[in-house]
């Protein structure tokens, strides 16, 4: 009889290869886990250099600016997730702020790379399309990004406030000058990196609400 109340896995055969296999399916589980936790914990020890960007972020919108948000490959599909939920939240009563996402427009990117390559996409982006009071935000898995690092450049010669996200030590975004705010997922696996980038994401998003949503932390005329 199958599928009784006393098997451990309904329906699987309880036999020594299915337990051995069981074990070892077990165990990777514990493993993935595993490598996830230390990345986690480190985010979580980011803790005051998280809210103190999500402030700078929350003040230069306050006083007009807007967030552009950029990166290449996977990495734009994250600028896209980013910008989407500034303009549309998806958790009713938040209020919805001004953000784009440099990568959605195909016609520019290929363009700007056609002609002047593509380690000048996003800083050809920028210089026109955005100003001094905006908020740039590159995404970059390894740190290593020509056209992130070109676009960090030229934001943060441009007065704006500069945001990275980068995994590991943070590559070349980790030592440059034009760059205000590093936050890093601490592995060199692109698949936990991608994971501990959409959380701390998810993270400023929800601080910046927070600091609007507390009347004279950001000035006398922000309204809940």
């Amino acid at each position: 009889m199958t599928g009784s109340s006393e098997d451990p896995l309904p329906g699987l055969a309880t036999g020594n290869g299915a337990l051995a296999g069981q074990n070892a399916s077990a165990a990777g589980v514990a493993a993935a886990f595993g490598r996830r936790t230390g990345p986690g914990r480190e985010l979580a020890d980011r803790a005051d250099q998280i809210a103190r960007a999500a402030h700078a972020m929350a003040l230069r919108v306050h006083q007009g600016g807007k967030l552009v948000v950029f990166g290449t490959g996977a990495a734009s599909t994250d600028a896209q997730h980013v910008a989407v939920e500034f303009v549309h939240p998806v958790i009713v009563g938040k209020r919805a702020l001004p953000a784009i996402s440099l990568t959605s427009d195909a016609a520019t990117v290929t363009g700007v790379a056609a002609s002047e390559g593509l380690a000048n996409v996003f800083a050809h982006q920028l210089r026109y399309l955005a100003e001094q009071s905006d908020i740039a935000f590159g995404i970059s898995p390894d740190g290593n990004c020509p056209s992130v690092l070109g676009g960090m450049r030229a934001a943060s010669e441009a007065g704006m406030l500069t945001i990275a996200l980068a995994g590991g030590r943070g590559g070349a975004l980790g030592t440059s000058q034009h760059v205000d705010y590093l936050i890093t997922a601490a592995s060199a696996d692109p698949r936990i990196v991608k994971e501990i980038h959409v959380s701390t994401y998810h993270v400023l998003w929800e601080l910046v609400h927070v600091f609007f949503e507390q009347p004279g932390v950001l000035g006398p005329a922000v309204v809940a």
